[in-house]
């Protein structure tokens, strides 16, 4: 067997990624669906071995000898190169997976992050821990952080409680842990998403998104950010009733209680909009979820959870204003320094 220290690098075909020098990409096949084959794309950030140096002499460097996993959201993909410089000079190595049907993974004959079931996903996951030594079987070297945003930090916190011990930290961002209608509009939709999942899985739903996210987000608009438009569209990919009850399931795993055995940090903004029409507060507040929701259910998830709400944060914390993220990378490193050491 080949040591978990070095097996991410050996006997894989790596090849640049679109974000360019220090990250690289490797294709995971998993099985077929009705649509066809599928694939996951897993990205690392390349070590740098100067930067690996400097990092075990920075008594800062909180991660050292820990391996991080970023999954995201809905409607979305891996692009905050950011994310990946934080915890490479935090002495992690840095690993996001592009789940089937999204981003880098995505083909033309499939529909959109469609999935019946959340915890289809742990063939994604498992393909890419077994790549960076964390397998089944595997005795890591190093520990393991999984960090998810929005439906990424739903579907992360169902799999470390169906896999106790074998993440050692997470870190959520927004994690969409709760329906923006509560759990009562949950109750009442859920039973007509589980029957439009039998008599039409795939029926379009109405699009709810007005893009007001979006325009917080993107360059183009009033954000900062550059990105696929294709692989997250500005309002959205459409949804479907299976994929609905399939997220309706997830609440409701989380309402009844985890048992996460790590260490959890849930991270979001101080306040939500929600609205029908514009307003700039949707600049500085989460425009997608309830926030005071998301911080009740992320205390479910574990024995030991912190919770850090960031003033003027919006729905992706660290895709928000430079000043704002300042303070979201300060509190996820003093989390850092506290629980990963």
């Amino acid at each position: 067997m080949v040591s978990s220290a070095h097996t991410e690098s050996v006997g894989h075909s790596w090849k640049p990624d679109i974000l360019g020098e220090p990250f690289e990409q490797l294709t995971l096949d998993l099985d077929s669906d009705f649509e066809g084959p599928m694939v996951a794309t897993l990205v690392r950030r390349r070590e740098v071995p100067l930067r690996r140096l400097a990092s075990m002499f920075n008594d800062e460097a909180a991660a050292r000898g820990w391996d991080v996993l970023y999954v995201h959201g809905w409607s979305d993909y891996f692009f905050q190169s950011e994310l990946a410089e934080f915890w490479s000079a935090q002495g992690a190595r840095f690993f996001a997976i592009d789940l089937r049907k999204y981003g880098r993974s995505l083909r033309e004959y499939q529909t959109p992050g469609y999935i019946t079931n959340l915890a289809d996903y742990d063939e994604d996951i498992e393909a890419a821990l077994t790549v960076m030594g964390h397998g089944i079987g595997e005795q890591p070297t190093r520990r393991l952080l999984l960090m998810g945003h929005s439906t990424g930090g739903l579907t992360v916190s169902l799999w470390a409680d169906r896999h106790p011990q074998r993440a050692q930290a997470l870190v959520l961002n927004s994690p969409w842990l709760e329906f923006q209608a509560g759990a009562v509009g949950r109750r009442a939709l859920a039973p007509l998403a589980t029957i439009g999942a039998r008599l039409d899985p795939r029926a379009p739903l109405p699009n709810v998104d007005l893009g007001f996210y979006t325009r917080a987000v993107s360059s183009a608009m009033d954000g900062e950010w550059d990105y696929n438009t294709d692989w997250r569209p500005a309002r959205g990919f459409p949804t479907h009733p299976a994929w609905l009850a399939a997220i309706f399931a997830g609440h409701q795993r989380v309402a009844a209680g985890l048992s996460i055995s790590a260490p959890v940090l849930s991270m979001m903004s101080s306040r939500s909009t929600l609205s029908v029409t514009w307003s700039d507060r949707m600049l500085e507040s989460d425009s997608v979820l309830v926030v005071d929701e998301i911080a009740e259910h992320s205390l479910r998830l574990a024995p030991t959870v912190t919770v850090a709400k960031i003033d003027r944060a919006i729905h992706d914390v660290l895709l928000s204003a430079g000043p704002v993220r300042a303070v979201a990378y300060g509190q996820l490193g003093q989390w850092a320094r506290a629980y990963l050491r």
